[in-house]
């Protein structure tokens, strides 16, 4: 199984955004699920994917041939693949992705993760595609999502996920996934 992950090729402002991403890298490791993400070493993208490679995890890089010198491209990733756009981008993390998940961000998280919830909405993949809201980040966003659902614009909410706990994430949306906590608990 694979996850991918939408985030910022910037760190931002506060130093938990990093953090959590890190701690989101080793838990897919352990939970041996696949990372999918955009190609970066840099920003809380980089502090993702370099946690999964430090639990000798799967990660895989989509990176778009114009953004490969400014998003400082991966290049100790299991894969990397380059492509022509960002629409290619986005085309193949759907293709070998078998749910979505947005951290921080800016314009092109957002624009990921709108582009998997329209794709959703019009039927293109059925996959469950969730938000970690790191200390309120995406509050503003679900305001928005739910006025443009009470207004009549949305039938139902998009989101499978949102919270602030990678566990209730990952069990969300990858439901068959290995769960090492919950075998342990057996």
């Amino acid at each position: 199984m694979r996850l991918c992950v939408f985030c910022g090729s910037r760190a931002g402002a506060r130093a938990e955004f990093a953090h959590v991403a890190q701690e989101l890298g080793a838990e897919l490791a352990a939970r041996h699920i696949g990372l999918v993400y955009g190609g970066a070493s840099v920003g809380v993208m980089g502090a993702l994917a370099d946690a999964v490679l430090a639990e000798q995890g799967e990660a895989i890089g989509v990176i778009p041939h114009g953004v490969f010198d400014r998003e400082v491209a991966h290049t100790g990733l299991t894969e990397l693949h380059v492509v022509q756009s960002m629409h290619a981008r986005k085309a193949m993390m759907n293709e070998l992705s078998d749910a979505f998940l947005a951290l921080p961000g800016g314009l092109g998280t957002f624009d990921e993760l709108f582009e998997a919830l329209t794709w959703r909405q019009i039927g293109i993949h059925e996959k469950p595609i969730g938000v970690l809201d790191v200390g309120g980040y995406f509050a503003d966003l679900f305001r928005m999502v739910e006025r443009a659902r009470k207004d009549g614009f949305l039938d139902e909410a998009p989101l499978a996920v949102t919270g602030d706990s990678i566990d209730h994430a990952l069990r969300v949306l990858l439901p068959n996934a290995h769960h090492p906590r919950a075998a342990s608990a057996k």
